[in-house]
């Protein structure tokens, strides 16, 4: 940050994306340089002009070493420098403005904060009736089995200590990272907070979620936490 209070905690966000070209035009001119201090792009295989746009505007970009959710956030965060780490998607569903606000709410001493498409009236407008009913069950799950109030346990859209990885040892490469970052902070019982944050509409590319298939590595994450079969 240009202007960084000395003292302050670096940032670094972590962005995601596969084919994101129509999001990336849209979404990262309202990205402000002040609020991060490293910016990493962890790409899964774009074919559509997006690591091209990228490495145009300066932003720098790597390819994942293999397929996979995990391998992306678990390859970016080795890379990633900063004190607190936000993880963000460029597609349009993550809403850029809420970066300071994610950011500040860290250091007040939280560990992971989330920003909650379901608190406080905020409201995701890429919900479709089985997503959402998803959302609502596995959150729901996880805040009974591991004691943990949270409102949105899904969502990729969150902040967390720079540390994180080693200190819970996240190893998963599957879409579940976030399921098994949420489980293992709630039972050493780090601070996990919310934000209220709205989920726009994707903007332009294809969703990767698929419900069956996602739901399903979900649930079977959350069974292997709860019997610490992981450990």
């Amino acid at each position: 940050m240009a202007d960084q209070v000395k003292g302050q905690p670096k940032v670094t966000l972590i962005l995601f994306t596969w084919n994101e070209i129509d999001g990336m035009r849209a979404v990262m001119p309202a990205i402000k340089k002040e609020w991060y201090d490293q910016l990493i792009i962890v790409d899964g295989g774009s074919t559509d002009g997006t690591v091209e746009y990228a490495k145009e505007n300066g932003y720098y970009i790597f390819q994942q070493s293999a397929p996979g959710a995990g391998v992306a956030f678990l390859e970016s965060m080795a890379k990633a420098t900063g004190d607190i780490v936000v993880t963000f998607s460029p597609d349009g569903n993550s809403m850029p403005e809420k970066i300071p606000e994610v950011v500040a709410k860290m250091r007040e001493g939280y560990d992971v904060v989330i920003v909650s498409r379901y608190l406080d009236g905020a409201k995701s407008y890429d919900d479709d009736a089985v997503t959402a009913f998803g959302n609502w069950l596995f959150t729901t799950i996880i805040s009974v089995l591991f004691q943990v109030r949270v409102t949105d346990s899904l969502v990729m859209y969150r902040a967390m200590r720079g540390d994180i990885v080693e200190r819970l040892g996240i190893s998963t490469h599957t879409v579940s990272w976030g399921t098994q970052l949420l489980a293992r902070a709630a039972r050493k019982k780090l601070r996990i907070g919310e934000i209220p944050g709205d989920e726009p509409a994707r903007i332009g590319g294809v969703r990767k979620m698929q419900p069956l298939k996602n739901g399903i590595a979900e649930l079977t994450m959350i069974i292997r936490e709860f019997f610490n079969w992981n450990y």
